[in-house]
Parts: C-alpha cells; sequence; structure tokens
C-alpha cells in the first residue's frame, strides 16, 4: 500500500507573505507504483458564513458570501511513471505572494470568517488503482512591525448607576462596587492581556469572578452587515465569596489561530472585546465590556 505525505521545511510551518514555502511531496511504498503524475495546489481563502439569524436578511448578501481568493496556484511536481519500492522524495518551491492588490491575511479559525491556507497534493493513479490525495495547512504571520500602538491604561469602575441594562429596565440591584484597570486595550497578540479587579462591596455573595474573551465577527456588503459575537475563551479569576478590597491580576494569553490581529475590509471584519464578569449567587451577572485593537508586533 502505498501513501503519500507532505513535509514543509519549517517545522512550526508559519511564513510570512512575500517568503517562500519550501519542503518535499513524499512517496512510500513496498513495491513499484505506477502513476500519472503529482499535481500541486496551493490554496488561500477566506471563507464567510452567515449565521442562521442573519440568513435571509438581504438577498444582496449571497453575492458577497462567496470565498474571497487570497493566494492560488498549481505546480508538477512528478510526470506520469513509476516510483521505485521504498521512499521518494519530490522537492518543490512556491513563493508566497498574494493575488493582484490583496494582501496575505493572518491565519485565524473563527466561526463565521476563517482564513485559512493550505498545500494538496494529487497523485493521480491507472484505472483500478485509487487516486491519492494529501492536504495540509500551513500558517501565514504579519511581519509588519511598524503598528505599535501606544499602552494607554484603562481604568473603570463598576456600580449599579453605570450599569446600562439596569437604567433602561429599572431593575433594583444589589448594592455593589467593583474597580480596576486594563493595562492598556492595545494588545500584542504575542503578550498577555493584564489588569487587574478590586471588588470594594457587595451586598451579597459572591460566586464567581471571570474574564470573557470575545470575537465579534461582520460579513456583508454595501447592502447589510451581520455582526455576531461568539466566546473564544473564558477564565475564572476568582471563585466563590471572594475578599473585598483584595487585588486579582488579570492575566489572559491570546489563543494561536482563534485570534488574530483586528482585521477590517469591504466584506468583513474582525475584531476582539473583553468582558470583565461578576457573578452572584443569585445569578445576577454585572458584566463590563471593553473593546480590543490587536496587533503583532
Amino acid at each position: 500500500m502505498a501513501t503519500l505525505d507532505i513535509k514543509l521545511k519549517r517545522v512550526n510551518k508559519i511564513y510570512h507573505e512575500g517568503e517562500v514555502l519550501a519542503g518535499v511531496v513524499i512517496v512510500q511504498s513496498k513495491t513499484d507504483v505506477q502513476h500519472q503524475g503529482i499535481t500541486l495546489t496551493i490554496d488561500g481563502s477566506v471563507n464567510l458564513q452567515l449565521s442562521s439569524k442573519s440568513v435571509g436578511l438581504f438577498e444582496a448578501f449571497y453575492n458577497s458570501v462567496k470565498p474571497i481568493q487570497l493566494l492560488t496556484g498549481s505546480l508538477q511536481v512528478a510526470k506520469p511513471g513509476k516510483f521505485p519500492a521504498g521512499k521518494t522524495e519530490l522537492a518543490f518551491e512556491f513563493p508566497l505572494k498574494a493575488k493582484g492588490s490583496r494582501k496575505l491575511f493572518e491565519t485565524y479559525h473563527g466561526v463565521f470568517v476563517n482564513i485559512q491556507y493550505t498545500v494538496k497534493a494529487d497523485m493521480k493513479r491507472p484505472l483500478l488503482a485509487k487516486d491519492m490525495a494529501k492536504s495540509i495547512e500551513f500558517i501565514i504571520e504579519y511581519t509588519d512591525k511598524t503598528s505599535k500602538a501606544e499602552v494607554k491604561p484603562v481604568p473603570f469602575t463598576v456600580t449599579p448607576q453605570t450599569l446600562q441594562n439596569a437604567k433602561e429596565q429599572k431593575v433594583s440591584l444589589p448594592k455593589f462596587k467593583v474597580h480596576g484597570t486594563l493595562d492598556s486595550s492595545s494588545c500584542s497578540i504575542t503578550k498577555p492581556l493584564t489588569g487587574h479587579v478590586i471588588v470594594d462591596e457587595c451586598a451579597v455573595p459572591i460566586k464567581s469572578v471571570e474574564v470573557q474573551l470575545v470575537r465579534v465577527e461582520t460579513c456583508g456588503c454595501a447592502e447589510g452587515y451581520a455582526r455576531d459575537a461568539t466566546e473564544i475563551q473564558n477564565i475564572q479569576i476568582g471563585e466563590g465569596d471572594i475578599c473585598r478590597g483584595i487585588t486579582i491580576p488579570i492575566h489572559m494569553v491570546f489563543p494561536r489561530l482563534f485570534t488574530c490581529p483586528t482585521v477590517a475590509t469591504t466584506n468583513f471584519k474582525v475584531d476582539f472585546e473583553i468582558n470583565i464578569v461578576v457573578v452572584m449567587k443569585d445569578d445576577y451577572l454585572i458584566s463590563e465590556n471593553f473593546p480590543l485593537n490587536i496587533f503583532r508586533h
């Protein structure tokens, strides 16, 4: 039984625009392998998907939701013939250059927006033998070092009077005061998000204090946009009825692939937000939201 595999020269599979994707296609078999040629296809695209609540909102949407091609190309790495028994390695190189005036966005695995780069090898076989294919993903990262944002601490104070929903719905809330600081709302993707939160007072027992990272994905066109916020990760930083006045540190590492530098184009946008959440014993939930600007530096 023959096997087909692709190995890239870089173990971490991280590349940047303008570099060369290099590696080998490996064919391994205990007997000779007849084939009709091996083709290598490289593909980079942005796949946009509408959430079920948005489908049907805009008829024009269906035009803009087709995948956006960023990178495409193919090359023949072996002409039709026969591979001898054992291991055969076929080297390949492919320049990573975006189509037309587009740029290669960072790899990102979201819910409604997906930016993915793959390389696929196809080996055609004679009539009775089954064709073989192997596909692997490689990762694109920005090299732009100029977008360093200034560090701006974001202080916050949450009381019943500052809560938007409580004002609108005229809900009676227990007396509480929570304050703290986010060290910066502009964050480098390679460094953790840091800060602290302090519960000054709370008339009812507290169940939990959490930090929630949220992705906000917007897809659409001139006729309209669908905006969806979904949770990426939730970290509990305080459990139970925590001591009043104690400083609780915030330390959150941005997960690889599920976050990327903030991106905005005509067809889609990916933003990130942080929620500081205090859950009380009677399931009252206090939440403070902070938009983030993420960059790679």
